[in-house]
């Protein structure tokens, strides 16, 4: 055993100097978004975000303590239990982003909002907070400490991690009722629900890429045809009807999300009853994704 491990540490390459320092601009951007959607939008007109900015926002509110000092002590615990459940790159990474976001909110805090109206307010705080955290989140990092609780549970709970971090967030979001008022709880849940979004835009990518499945009799006038006017190479897999018991050829490519409705048009010319199924792929690597030249 020890002698696996040794030889697993020799083959992980470290990060270069130039990841390192690509890795720690994105976290302090995104840190520094995560500040200004707060300081500048969100806590001035008492609308809260889940997890734990959530709890230090009301907690700030209720006790006239700096709402950076919250971030940052409120996430301290999780950030030791990050270390040992998930490792010390995603600890460092964490701790520069809370770091960074705890110290941005506290510079921010004398700025004046830009909006008084609740409604902008929710939605481009939420669209900054969002962009924030998923560059954070993308680049191996977190700024939220529930995440990590979740995990923990999952393990010996029968409840997934998004399962779990959708009720922490709840019961958060419904304490905002009470502090704020109910108003402000249906504001919180509009910022929460754009955040979340443009969370998975960020982490994903607006060229997000689709996995395609492809059935017909016409398998290689199709594979030729996406090749051709696509750009796209495919690959043939051999499969079997259950039903009928015949071989059946079926078509499997990658493409962006862009180039969907191109996709389902070409197949339609060739053949109109054919099987098509088309899935969203969160990554890509490897193998020859990059487009051929169309002409």
């Amino acid at each position: 055993m020890l002698e696996y491990v040794q030889e697993y540490k020799r083959a992980h390459k470290k990060l270069t100097k130039a990841k390192i320092a690509k890795r720690t601009l994105f976290i302090v951007l995104g840190a520094c978004l995560v500040a200004i959607g707060l300081e500048i939008f969100l806590v001035p007109n008492q609308i809260i975000d889940g997890g734990i900015v959530g709890i230090s926002i009301i907690l700030s509110h209720l006790t006239g303590v700096n709402l950076g000092v919250f971030l940052f002590v409120l996430n301290l615990p999780f950030l030791i239990m990050g270390y040992k459940e998930i490792g010390k790159t995603f600890a460092i990474s964490t701790l520069l982003g809370v770091t960074v976001m705890s110290i941005g909110t506290s510079f921010l805090h004398p700025v004046s909002e830009l909006t008084e109206d609740p409604l902008l307010a929710a939605v481009f705080g939420g669209i900054i907070l969002g962009i924030g955290v998923g560059m954070v989140i993308r680049y191996g990092g977190s700024l939220d400490g529930t995440e990590i609780v979740a995990i923990m549970f999952n393990k010996k709970l029968p409840f997934s991690v998004g399962e779990t971090v959708m009720v922490f967030n709840i019961f958060i979001l419904g304490s905002a009722g009470f502090v704020f008022g109910w108003d402000r709880a249906m504001y919180s849940l509009i910022a929460y629900y754009i955040a979340f979004k443009m969370i998975d835009v960020t982490i994903q990518g607006l060229d997000e890429s689709r996995s395609v499945w492809i059935i017909s009799d016409k398998h290689r006038e199709i594979g030729d045809a996406l090749l051709a006017r696509l750009g796209r190479g495919v690959t043939y897999l051999n499969g079997e009807g259950a039903y009928t018991g015949e071989d059946k050829k079926v078509i499997f490519c990658v493409i962006t999300r862009l180039e969907e409705a191109k996709l389902k048009s070409i197949i339609e010319d060739i053949d109109e009853k054919a099987f098509l199924a088309v899935g969203s792929i969160n990554n890509v690597k490897g193998g020859n994704f990059k487009k051929r030249d169309i002409h």
